[in-house]
C-alpha cells in the first residue's frame, strides 16, 4: 500500500480543484425519453446530445437487440474483429458524407485522435479554432506537429498565421461548436486553406445527421470541400462510435498507421447495426423539422426573459454565467425547479466564463419546453443571473 507521503498530492489537488469551484461529481442519470430521473429527482432533461431521439426508436433498438449475438468480437478490427457490420456501416457512412470511403472507430474521441495523428507528424503545422474540441486540441499535441491557434472562427488571424508557416500545413475546426453552438466559417476556412495549399479537416460531431442536404453535415450546408470528416455516432445519429470519411487511399492511410484504430477493440457488431439502423431515420428529415422549431422557440423565449445566449446558431445552447460558484449555484436551483442543465467550467471552457450548456432534442413538446423556460427564469431570479 503507497505511503500517505506518495500520494498526498491527490489530496492537494483535490483540495485545490473544489476551492477553485472546479471539482466535479458523478450524478445518477436515469434517462426517460425527454425526462430524466437525476439523483432520484424527475427534470426536463436539456444535457443530452441524443438531438433526434434515436437512441430510444423502438425500430433502433429492436434492431440492436436483434443483432446482438455476441457482446464484442473481442479483438482489434486487423487481428479478429471485423465484422461485417463494421464494413456495411462504412459504406453507408462514406455514401452519406459523400466520400469515396469511411473508417468506424470506437469512438469520436478516438476518431479523432487516430486521424489527425495519423496525418499530422513534427514536420507538420497545425492551424486549430481556439475553442476546438478537447479530443482534437489533445490529438494536436499528441502528433508532434506545431500547434498554431487562430482566434474563433478569425479567418483574418488564420491567413496572418498561414503567411508566416512553410511547410505542410493542416486547418482543423469544428462543424458546430460543442460549447459556443456556432457555425464555423467553412467556406472561408476553405478558400484560405486552398491558398496555402493546407488541408482541412472538420469534426462535425454536432452538425452531422442536423445540418445539410440529406442532411450530410456542416460542410454540404455550407458548400465547403473539405479533405477529411471527423464524426461521431452517439449525437444526433443516437448510437455510438465515431468515423472518419475522406479518400480511399486517407482510409489506407489510417488502417495501416492510426495507432487509435489497430491497437484497440472493434466497434461492436450489434452497435453497427444499431447505426445501420439509425441512418434512414435521421435521414428521413421531419426529426430535424421539430428539433429546428425547438431551438426557435426556446431561445427566444430564454432572451426575452434576460439571458445571454451568445452567438449559438444551433441545438447548443449556451446560457452565460461568468463566475464558476454562480453557474453551480444556478445549475442547483434549476435542477430543484424541475430542469437538469449541468454547469460547465474550466478546463472545458476559459475561467470565468462558466454556463450552463443547454442541448435540445426533437423529443421536447412545446409543453416540456414551457416548464423548463419557467424551470429558468424561477432559477434565474433566485440566483440573480437575470
Amino acid at each position: 500500500m503507497a505511503s500517505k507521503h506518495k500520494v498526498a498530492f491527490i489530496d492537494d489537488r483535490l483540495d485545490v480543484l473544489e476551492k477553485s469551484d472546479f471539482y466535479r461529481c458523478l450524478r445518477t442519470v436515469v434517462v426517460r425519453g425527454p425526462l430524466a430521473i437525476v439523483d432520484g429527482k424527475e427534470a426536463i432533461h436539456l444535457c443530452s446530445n441524443d438531438y433526434l431521439g434515436l437512441s430510444q426508436n423502438e425500430q433502433v433498438i429492436k434492431k440492436t437487440v436483434e443483432a446482438l449475438d455476441q457482446v464484442s468480437q473481442c479483438s482489434s478490427r486487423l487481428i479478429a474483429g471485423n465484422h461485417p457490420k463494421n464494413m456495411e456501416l462504412e459504406s453507408l457512412l462514406a455514401d452519406h458524407r459523400r466520400t469515396e470511403s469511411a473508417l468506424v472507430y470506437p469512438t469520436g474521441y478516438s476518431a479523432n485522435l487516430g486521424a489527425i495523428t495519423a496525418v499530422a507528424d513534427m514536420n507538420s503545422t497545425i492551424f486549430s479554432d481556439e475553442l476546438n474540441h478537447a479530443s482534437i486540441i489533445d490529438a494536436c499535441k499528441l502528433s508532434g506537429a506545431t500547434v498554431k491557434i487562430f482566434r474563433h472562427n478569425d479567418g483574418d488571424h488564420l491567413h496572418e498565421l498561414m503567411q508566416q508557416v512553410e511547410g505542410r500545413k493542416i486547418v482543423i475546426t469544428e462543424g458546430i461548436f460543442s460549447m459556443v453552438g456556432d457555425t464555423a466559417i467553412l467556406p472561408e476556412i476553405c478558400a484560405i486553406a486552398k491558398d496555402h495549399d493546407a488541408m482541412t479537416i472538420v469534426d462535425d460531431a454536432h452538425g452531422d445527421f442536423i445540418r445539410g442536404s440529406e442532411y450530410s453535415g456542416v460542410p454540404a450546408s455550407l458548400g465547403a470541400d473539405v479533405d477529411l470528416h471527423i464524426s461521431s455516432m452517439s449525437k444526433a445519429l443516437g448510437c455510438f462510435g465515431g468515423y472518419v470519411a475522406g479518400t480511399e487511399s486517407m482510409r489506407e492511410l489510417l488502417i495501416n498507421t492510426s495507432r487509435q484504430f489497430i491497437y484497440t477493440t472493434a466497434l461492436p457488431g450489434h452497435l453497427c447495426s444499431a447505426a445501420i439502423a439509425a441512418i434512414p431515420l435521421a435521414k428521413n428529415g421531419g426529426l430535424q423539422e421539430r428539433l429546428h422549431s425547438n431551438i426557435i422557440y426556446f431561445t427566444n423565449a430564454l432572451k426575452r426573459i434576460g439571458f445571454a445566449l451568445g452567438n449559438s446558431s444551433s441545438q447548443i445552447i449556451p446560457v452565460m454565467i461568468g463566475p464558476e460558484k454562480k453557474a453551480i449555484d444556478f445549475s442547483k436551483e434549476l435542477l430543484k425547479a424541475g430542469a437538469f442543465a449541468q454547469a460547465i467550467r474550466h478546463p472545458t471552457v476559459k475561467k470565468g466564463s462558466a454556463r450552463l450548456r443547454v442541448s435540445l432534442t426533437a423529443m421536447h413538446g412545446k409543453k416540456l419546453l414551457d416548464a423548463a423556460i419557467r424551470a429558468f427564469e424561477e432559477a434565474g431570479r433566485k440566483t440573480d443571473v437575470i
